[in-house]
This record gives structure tokens, C-alpha cells and sequence, in this order.
């Protein structure tokens, strides 16, 4: 089957979720499947990982869209459209007409948008467009306009109304839609009225790949923290983290120590080392797994944003034992005390974090249970197969 697919990213190197997702199934399809792959990319140096995605696509074309989101012209341009932020921005006009271009010169059984925002460059057509959903994107931006100041929330509200209004569009024009969880797809299809074209096709994660490195048990007790900050929630999570939880615990186990690791940190977030030296933000590592493999646990307080979460599931392929909110394992089908331990509050959470930290036959169930569990549930071949055939009846239906 001929696929024409669309990414407000370069699916490499694997830097976020969304980068892991793509590049892992366009391997696992990569014999099944014709892919062309047009995607955005934010600098020219981008352009050195191609080669990395050619072994797997048929042709791969790059389109630059501005380095930051915060541009006059962004701005501008978000003021008088009725589009929001978040599609203006990666808003490349000679995508449009380069998919036009591609539809006319070639013969494709499907068109693949990941995320809605990149859907306004599908021209009209007859081509079955599914859309992914990775995420329920209003839903993030609202939880961070409650806390916003003022000012800023009524700007943050006007947007989000776009942002809701033209997501339900595309839910409703594509003829597939893709979420992350079974709770993804019932409040999606609650939105537009029917869960009939909703399927879920879940993140994954290449089991093998983690179990080649061995663990490396740190000196002192260590949780960590992982997360890109371009991901609002993530932030919050972190922020939630430091100032809630983390003082805490280092009062009750004062030798622990917390390791930030997540592409682009803020400020504030390199800030919280200099403030405590038991804190180290390292950004991003060149190996993930050295992150999983060189703690005792994993913390993932995260109160908002839908679809699975890439840092669990990596965990419990690591044979990380994790303490979580229940926002952070939804829609997982994990069980509390078998896969992970969770709780929504500053107090709940330490208590939990400090009893595995002094539990390592806790800590051995956890981490056994979690392996299991992924290996039979979330392996990238087990996803890659259920898109694949989702693919094929699509894909049939065009006249």
C-alpha cells in the first residue's frame, strides 16, 4: 500500500514521544508499506537525519517552519485567523502545495496526518486521510490557562476555543481517527457523537532494545524524573515534583538523591539544582536507558494531557519500579501494588516513594510484573500489527 504521511516533526532523533511513535512504526511497516514522508523541521541542520529514516521510507521531503513559536508573524498571523497558535505555527504553505503536487504525480491508497495541526495542508480529496491523535490537545492547554495569570488566561481562553473548534473539525472530517487509550476514544467519541471511526492504537515500546543494557544501582537512594519540557504537563508534573513532593521525602531519607532528565529544560527547571545540590538536571542523554537503568524509581506526577505515556511504559521495560499519579498511568490497564504505585496527592506520593525506596522486594515485584507486562501488551511489534491492519480497511475503501 502507497501511504503519504505527514509529521510536525522529524521522526528523528528520538527526542519526544511523538518522534519515538513515528520512527518505530515506520520500522516495524517499513516491509509492508510505500511510505512517503513529508515532514516539518524547525532548523536546516535537521536535515543530517534523513538518511536515518530513508532506510525505512520510499522518499522523504523536509519543510522548514519557524525556529520558535513566539514569532510577530506567528502572533500576527494567529490574530486575525481563525485558526489557533498551535496550527499557525506549523503552518508551512509550500506543504500544501507540495501534497498537491504529490497527490496529482502519484497514485497513494492513504494519507496519514499525525496530530490534527497538520491536517489544513490536505487538500480536498478523495484519498482516505486517518488522522493520530497522540494527545487531546485542548485539554492540556486548559489545564495550563487555570494557573496562568490574568491576562494571559484570557488571551490562553480565546486560543483554547480555537484550538477546541477546529480539533472536533478534523476529528469529524477525517475517515479514521487513531487515539492513544480507550479513554481517549470515549471522550472523543462522547465530543463528536459516535465512536464508530475511533480506534485505539496505543504507544508502544521496543522491549528488546531496553533489555540489552544492565542496571547500574546508584550510590544513594535516586528517583527520576523524565519528560520533555516542550510538553506543558511535563513541566507542571516536574514543578509538582520539586516543590510538593520532593521535600518530603528528602526530609524523611536525607541521603536520596532526584535526576532530572528531559529534552529542552526551562530556566526554572535548571534552577531547582542550583537551589538543592541532591538535585541534577541533565536535559537530554545521548542513551535513555541509561537514565531508567541508573535509578531506583521512577516519579511521574502528571495531572493533565491524554494518551499513554512514553516514560511508563519505557520504565517498566527497564524494570523501573514507578510511583505515579493515576493521571500518568491512565488508560494503561495497569493495577495498583502489581504494576506501579499511585497516588494524587504530595503526602500520598512520598509515603509511597519512601516505602519502595526502603522495599527491594517491592521493588523486584514491580519491576518483574512491569516487564511482563509490556513484553505482552505494549511491544512495538504488537502495535505495529493492529495499525497495520486498520491500514488495509482504510486503505480497501478507496474508489
Amino acid at each position: 500500500m502507497k501511504i503519504l504521511m505527514l509529521t510536525p516533526y522529524l521522526p528523528y532523533p528520538l527526542l519526544s514521544g511523538g518522534q519515538i511513535r513515528t520512527y518505530n512504526l515506520l520500522k516495524k511497516l517499513a516491509n509492508k508499506h510505500e511510505v512517503t514522508l513529508f515532514a516539518l523541521i524547525k532548523e536546516n541542520n535537521e536535515k543530517r537525519f534523513i538518511p536515518e529514516l530513508e532506510k525505512y521510507c520510499a522518499k522523504v521531503k523536509v519543510f522548514k517552519r519557524s525556529s520558535t513559536p513566539f514569532t510577530l508573524s506567528n502572533i500576527f498571523r494567529t490574530a486575525i485567523s481563525s485558526f489557533p497558535f498551535l496550527v499557525i505555527r506549523n503552518h508551512v504553505p509550500e506543504v500544501v502545495d507540495a501534497v498537491k503536487k504529490e497527490l496529482e504525480n502519484d497514485e497513494y491508497d492513504l494519507i496519514h496526518a499525525e496530530t490534527f495541526y497538520m491536517m489544513p495542508h490536505i487538500p480536498e480529496t478523495t484519498i482516505p486521510t486517518l488522522l493520530v491523535e497522540q494527545t487531546i490537545e485542548y485539554l492540556g492547554y486548559e489545564s495550563y490557562a487555570k494557573k496562568a495569570p490574568k491576562l494571559l488566561k484570557f488571551l490562553l481562553d480565546i486560543d483554547i476555543r480555537k484550538i477546541k473548534l477546529w480539533e472536533r473539525h478534523y476529528w469529524n472530517q477525517s475517515q479514521k481517527l487513531i487515539v492513544m487509550s480507550d479513554e481517549d476514544k470515549k471522550f472523543i467519541g462522547s465530543e463528536i457523537g459516535s465512536e464508530e471511526k475511533i480506534e485505539v492504537v496505543a504507544n508502544g515500546v521496543d522491549t528488546a532494545w531496553f533489555e540489552e543494557k544492565k542496571r547500574v544501582h546508584p550510590k544513594y537512594p535516586t528517583l527520576l524524573s523524565v519528560g520533555t519540557f516542550k510538553w506543558l504537563p511535563n513541566v507542571e508534573a516536574v514543578d509538582f515534583l520539586v516543590k510538593k513532593v520532593w521535600p518530603l521525602v528528602s526530609k524523611t531519607m536525607q541521603e536520596s538523591r532526584l535526576w532530572i532528565v528531559g529534552n529542552a529544560p526551562t530556566k526554572e527547571v535548571i534552577a531547582f539544582q542550583e537551589k538543592d545540590p541532591h538535585i541534577t538536571v541533565s536535559g537530554t542523554i545521548p542513551d535513555i536507558r541509561d537514565a531508567f537503568k541508573g535509578a531506583h524509581i521512577l516519579v511521574a506526577p502528571v495531572f493533565s494531557g491524554k494518551g499513554t505515556r512514553y516514560k511508563i511504559l519505557e520504565a517498566m521495560a527497564s524494570g523501573t519500579p514507578i510511583v505515579a499519579t493515576t493521571t500518568a498511568v491512565e488508560g494503561l490497564d495497569v493495577t495498583h501494588g502489581t504494576h506501579v504505585l499511585t497516588s494524587d496527592t504530595p503526602n500520598g506520593m512520598a509515603k509511597l516513594i519512601v516505602k519502595l525506596l526502603k522495599d527491594p522486594t517491592l521493588q523486584k515485584k514491580l519491576a518483574k510484573n512491569g516487564k511482563a507486562f509490556v513484553k505482552n501488551k505494549y511491544d512495538w511489534s504488537i502495535i505495529s500489527e493492529k495499525l497495520d491492519t486498520i491500514y488495509q480497511t482504510i486503505g480497501s475503501k478507496k474508489e
